[in-house]
């Protein structure tokens, strides 16, 4: 958030809060763009972020078969509905997750509200509609933003003020790095070369100057009492010696667990997207013209060529996601007159196939687990 946009907390002195000029963490006016170092921990394998100390870890999740074959179907269909839902809910429903850095959860609760399925396309491209759709239809965070304020609505309302004594939390105003129940969000990446999730290390912010109390509206997304329509998150202000870290490629085999009151949190922009989002609307409109079965047309939208090259930094996985939509549409500016006639139902599939990579899916969901350190 910019640092114009903070404002003091009267009822907190001392601490800041978002002002009216402020806008939430999926909206796309009032975000300070930053670019910021951030360690991948697929190319680092040294780095080792742990769920108690950096606020998030990694949880393997390959040998739940039924939630993997859940995933893999909401993958394919590009949508979540309620029976996808109820499947994954029962699949985590008591299990015992073991976490990459060796501790272990038990779910204990699976939060009625807050599975959605978001989408977000290369260099923050729209790949959703102007409103979401239930679970449906969420793009990606546009800000650095934590879920949920350990003392505000709906908690205090929910657990009668209870809630910063039972849950592990680091606030502005207090922490609590003994009790034995964590709330954490878990993010399921479907697929991810772009747009990845990004968590800042939690020792690494300043929580009384750069996290700020934030009243979220609901009422677009959530079905809840008019008590409990505003919900207090927290969004944070940069600081060069904030720590981030990221997976440059990720599925469902796998999903991150992090603490939902205290960890910083967004969708980053990779070297290398701005690159990727001209390939993946080069595809979208040669497929257009494919399908509707004009050379001329599929011959001009192929006449000017997305660059070859990549910025320093690009992670492998997203240059290799990017040359295999090359491939397919080459093969069309090769003979674009082929790719429109009897060849056209075939490449139209390899095309979508290979384009549909470039766009971020997750899922995500709320829990209380048990920890022990």
């Amino acid at each position: 958030m910019p640092a114009t946009h903070a404002i003091p907390d009267l009822d907190h002195p001392g601490l800041l809060r978002a002002g009216p000029r402020a806008s939430g963490p999926y909206a796309g006016e009032s975000v300070e763009v930053h670019v910021c170092a951030a360690t991948d921990c697929v190319r680092d394998e040294s780095a080792t972020p742990n769920l108690f100390d950096f606020g998030f870890d990694t949880v393997d999740l390959s040998g739940l078969d039924e939630l993997q074959a859940v995933c893999a179907s909401v993958r394919a269909s590009g949508r979540i509905d309620d029976a996808d839902a109820a499947a994954i809910r029962a699949a985590l429903d008591g299990a015992e997750l073991r976490l990459a850095h060796g501790s272990t959860v038990t779910v204990l609760y699976l939060a009625d509200e807050g599975l959605i399925m978001r989408k977000g396309g290369p260099n923050r491209l729209s790949v959703v509609g102007p409103r979401s759709m239930g679970m449906n239809d969420h793009g990606a965070a546009t800000s650095v933003h934590a879920d949920q304020d350990v003392f505000g609505t709906p908690l205090s309302q929910m657990m009668d003020g209870r809630a910063p004594s039972l849950f592990r939390h680091e606030s502005p105003d207090g922490h609590n790095r003994d009790a034995g129940l964590m709330l954490v969000n878990m993010w399921i990446p479907l697929q991810q070369i772009t747009q990845p999730l990004v968590l800042g290390d939690g020792r690494s912010v300043d929580r009384r100057r750069h996290q700020l109390r934030y009243g979220l509206a609901t009422e677009s997304f959530l079905e809840r009492e008019d008590d409990l329509a505003i919900n207090d998150i927290w969004t944070f202000l940069h600081d060069g010696g904030q720590r981030w870290y990221l997976r440059s490629r990720m599925d469902h085999r796998s999903a991150y667990v992090f603490d939902t009151l205290s960890t910083p949190h967004g969708s980053c922009t990779l070297p290398g997207e701005d690159v990727a989002e001209q390939w993946y609307l080069a595809a979208e409109a040669a497929e257009a013209a494919v399908a509707a079965g004009d050379v001329d047309v599929l011959a001009g939208t192929l006449s000017a060529t997305p660059p070859d090259g990549y910025p320093p930094g690009t992670p492998p996985a997203l240059a290799e996601a990017v040359a295999r939509v090359a491939a397919v549409i080459n093969e069309a500016r090769t003979d674009p007159a082929a790719v429109c006639g009897e060849g056209a139902r075939e490449w139209l599939a390899r095309s979508r196939e290979a384009r549909l990579p470039l766009v971020r899916m997750s899922l995500e969901l709320r829990m209380v687990v048990s920890v022990a350190a």
